[in-house]
């Protein structure tokens, strides 16, 4: 199972039916849930530490973590594919979290089993769940060596 845990909600039409759409695409592979997290935007240093909480509550002790940070490993998509694949064969979760617009609490980066990085750049939280969802299902793809454009 995919879970992917996010902190803020597809506000508008169009990145919701981009989201379901790949989650329609997936569900042929492996069962996907996702979780939104409501953000803490109060700019309060007690910010991060709520956003920690409401995270941590939803990783199970056997979920195999990869978080999104700037700094973690950049992957092409063949070798995320690989990576995806390897770890289903000895977990059976992948949960994939992708913090707010202050990141990650260092807890969450500490529980983190991977850190993956898609780029140097900044992406809006919106658009970045429907890049992670594509490059998931992309993974798929190629794990089932069937054909997807490029």
């Amino acid at each position: 199972m995919i879970k992917i845990i996010c902190i803020g909600k597809l506000k508008e039409n169009y990145w919701r039916d981009a989201a379901l759409e790949y989650s329609k695409r997936m569900s042929r592979y492996t069962k996907l849930s996702i979780i939104e997290l409501d953000s803490e935007n109060n700019n309060q240093s007690s910010d991060l530490e709520k956003e920690k909480n409401k995270i941590m509550k939803n990783i199970d002790i056997h979920d195999f973590v990869i978080t999104l940070e700037i700094d973690g490993k950049m992957l092409s998509s063949v070798e995320l594919s690989k990576k995806i694949d390897e770890t289903l064969m000895t977990n059976a979760n992948i949960t994939f979290v992708i913090g707010g617009s202050d990141g990650l609490h260092a807890e969450v980066k500490e529980r983190s089993n991977y850190k993956l990085s898609f780029s140097k750049m900044t992406f809006p939280h919106q658009l970045f769940r429907v890049l992670l969802l594509e490059q998931i299902y992309r993974s798929f793809k190629i794990i089932k060596n069937e054909s997807y454009h490029k």
